[in-house]
């Protein structure tokens, strides 16, 4: 499908092409996903909400303690935000969430969501692994998210979003679907290697807790004021077809002051239904791949 533009002079302006799945007149895309993440028995989140930094080589257990919150009571309230929305959403989860959460992990997936790859561990990120080490932890989170969830993953997002440059060609021989460490475009593409094709699904970082909440230290409602922004200034700045991404942590907008912002973005994307739309990741791979 072609999208016409309107508001320009002329009243029509030709923009990208866009799969034939994308819903006509819409033109912002708003992937919900779901954070839901472990860190391995000697690492600790490296930020969390007590900000002070402890003598180097500590261990963190206050940090760990407070990561805990996301399997053990986080991701069961997003479940029933979620549902009471009649919302699906792509859950990125850690390798070692799912070997530890197994009945967790059927739960998401019993509620009609995705499970797709987070790595093995939060502390372990891909650009800093070898080779060997890299093939084998994505080997472990397919096996685990398979047995677990029922399904191989389809979708891979690093931790810190930060791949080596073989994540791809290892991602495709693996034959995921899509791949979201990815910053440089406003839509999904299809990137292709010598070892085939995947999507390159864009990440968007404006609406997620964890820069917005943990790190620089905002209001809950700033979360839902930035998501406000965007989509109703979306006509305003072009109304060209785009995604982003309403982003939130288990174990951060999982607690309650975090989740009832979640629940009203979601209100906020469905009050603008005139070319707005909330989707998933799964979802637009598909699009792409099906064109």
């Amino acid at each position: 499908m072609s999208f016409a533009k309107s508001g320009t002079k002329s009243g029509v302006e030709s923009g990208p092409s866009l799969p034939s799945a994308w819903p006509e007149r819409k033109t912002l895309a708003v992937s919900v996903s779901i954070m839901l993440e472990q860190w391995t028995d000697d690492s600790a989140p490296g930020i969390g909400p007590m900000g002070n930094p402890l003598k180097s080589g500590t261990l963190d257990l206050q940090a760990r303690n407070w990561s805990a919150y996301g399997p053990e009571v986080g991701a069961l309230r997003i479940l029933d935000i979620l549902d009471a929305a009649g919302v699906k959403a792509v859950f990125y989860t850690s390798g070692i969430l799912c070997e530890r959460h197994p009945d967790l992990i059927r739960t998401i997936v019993d509620a009609g969501h995705e499970i797709a790859a987070h790595a093995w561990g939060q502390n372990i990120v891909p650009a800093t692994q070898s080779a060997e080490d890299e093939t084998r932890d994505l080997a472990r989170c397919i096996e685990v998210i398979e047995r677990t969830a029922g399904k191989k993953p389809r979708g891979w997002l690093s931790p810190r979003c930060t791949p080596s440059a073989r994540t791809t060609d290892l991602l495709i021989g693996s034959g995921f679907a899509w791949h979201a460490d990815f910053f440089d475009r406003d839509l999904p593409r299809t990137l292709k290697t010598e070892k085939g094709a995947i999507v390159a699904m864009p990440f968007t970082m404006e609406v997620n807790d964890m820069p917005l909440y943990i790190k620089h230290g905002g209001k809950p409602e700033d979360y839902t004021a930035v998501l406000e922004r965007l989509v109703t200034g979306w006509p305003a700045i072009g109304n060209r077809p785009g995604c982003i991404d309403v982003t939130i942590h288990a174990h951060v907008f999982g607690r309650p002051a975090g989740a009832i912002e979640f629940a009203r973005s979601l209100a906020l994307v469905k009050s603008h239904a005139a070319y707005a739309w909330l989707t998933d990741h799964a979802s637009l791979a598909e699009m792409w791949a099906d064109a």
